[in-house]
């Protein structure tokens, strides 16, 4: 049985003790949503992560990949060698039928009804009772049914442009991926495959452009991770020749999604997808006091950013308004495309992040610290078994939080009697 570091944290009393005197700072630079390669994700290997995190000054990290937990036990590894407080998050791809039929965008600005949907603060080790796991096993199953047709129809794009080329599911997870195929690896296969049969990069680009049926790149061969996104587009998007439109088996009903989460210890969180560049918003997320009482009528207190993708006058009214509401509120980068981006958070066009905007970040992941320290102690958290919130305990969580988190980085100091 894999162990919790967390349980090795003195209970709250001894940890008070022990911490009592001790400057804390204001904030830490906190990511609380980064995508490994156990999903997709721009980090070549976990420790990349790490390094960046430390050359950044990114002291709690959290991971949040696509439907699986996979990448746990070498993220609590990766964090502890490096000392960088983790969270263990996962997220969901789910859908609301009404709002599907009535043309409503929640949080996806292509499809409406479709919702992403994540859960923060998960019991490490990570476990779930067999219905649930059948529920998610399911939901993966699917998505990767989906996955092994759009390989079907890239190779018959393939063989028609040269027979003797394909690319095969079992190749594409042992290199790319590992228990997960995505989209993006179809694109990077496809990428590699002209690399690797057409030896000039005009022949490579020419082979590229023939899956696309003559239309020219605007990429080239000189730019991997913008030449990925142009073949994930131009193939496997919606109207591309390889799409292969997802089954509704493929997505849960959001109320499922959350009993997933709560039943494996995690708090509910929505992420928000805000303003996209030219200040449009979805019709879900137009109107924020709509939006807050719509979260909270479905029983959830924490919302997620990732403010690269706003504005930053937007993002830090929009964020206010929330933290005055009693929501816990955590920041991420995902890092779920090729580009390999700086895994400190800043806003859209790399603005940095002003003090109040990186406290409420700050308190947000030191509440979910907290939740993940009394879950591994045998308590309740933010969250409580039924799914009741502790939202009148979000200040006082915190507080806790910090602690949990400013022992765990100094923990060697502290356990050494210093």
């Amino acid at each position: 049985m894999k162990e919790n570091f967390l349980s090795k944290i003195p209970w709250f009393d001894e940890l008070k003790k022990r911490m009592n005197g001790i400057n804390l700072p204001e904030y830490r630079e906190v990511n609380g949503h980064i995508h490994t390669p156990y999903s997709f994700s721009a980090f070549d290997r976990l420790e990349t992560a790490f390094t960046m995190a430390k050359d950044e000054q990114v002291t709690v990290l959290g991971i949040n990949d696509f439907f699986v937990t996979d990448g746990f036990e070498a993220f609590n590894i990766g964090c502890l060698q490096n000392n960088i407080f983790p969270l263990f998050n996962i997220e969901f791809i789910g859908l609301l039928k009404e709002e599907q039929k009535k043309g409503i965008r929640i949080n996806d600005p292509n499809n409406p009804g479709r919702i992403y949907f994540s859960g923060k603060g998960l019991d490490y080790p990570f476990d779930l009772t067999w219905i649930k796991k059948w529920q998610l096993n399911k939901v993966i199953k699917e998505s990767q049914n989906q996955i092994k047709a759009m390989i079907g129809k890239l190779n018959n794009l393939i063989q028609q442009i040269n027979p003797s080329l394909s690319i095969k599911y079992e190749d594409i997870k042992k290199k790319f991926a590992h228990n997960l195929v995505r989209e993006r690896h179809l694109a990077k296969a496809v990428r590699y495959l002209a690399i690797e049969n057409y030896d000039t990069t005009d022949n490579q680009l020419r082979f590229i452009e023939s899956l696309y049926g003559g239309k020219q790149s605007k990429t080239g061969m000189s730019n991997p991770a913008a030449l990925e996104n142009e073949i994930r587009s131009n193939l496997l998007k919606a109207g591309g020749t390889a799409f292969v439109e997802e089954d509704e088996s493929s997505f849960l009903e959001l109320k499922k999604i959350i009993k997933i989460i709560i039943k494996a210890g995690g708090i509910p969180c929505y992420p928000v997808l805000l303003d996209d560049a030219s200040g449009k918003y979805t019709e879900f997320e137009a109107d924020a006091e709509k939006l807050f009482k719509t979260l909270s009528s479905l029983g959830i207190g924490c919302i997620e950013l990732i403010p690269g993708r706003n504005d930053s006058s937007v993002l830090k009214n929009f964020v206010e308004f929330f933290d005055e509401k009693g929501f816990v509120i955590t920041f991420g980068t995902e890092h779920n495309t090729p580009e390999l981006t700086p895994i400190a958070v800043t806003a859209r066009g790399s603005v940095s992040l002003d003090e109040s905007l990186k406290k409420i970040s700050w308190n947000g992941a030191c509440v979910i610290a907290a939740h993940q320290y009394l879950r591994a102690h045998d308590r309740q958290g933010y969250v409580l078994d039924d799914g009741t919130l502790s939202i009148g305990q979000r200040n006082e969580l915190a507080k806790l939080g910090q602690l949990v988190i400013e022992y765990y980085l100094n923990r060697k100091e502290y356990e050494s009697g210093n």
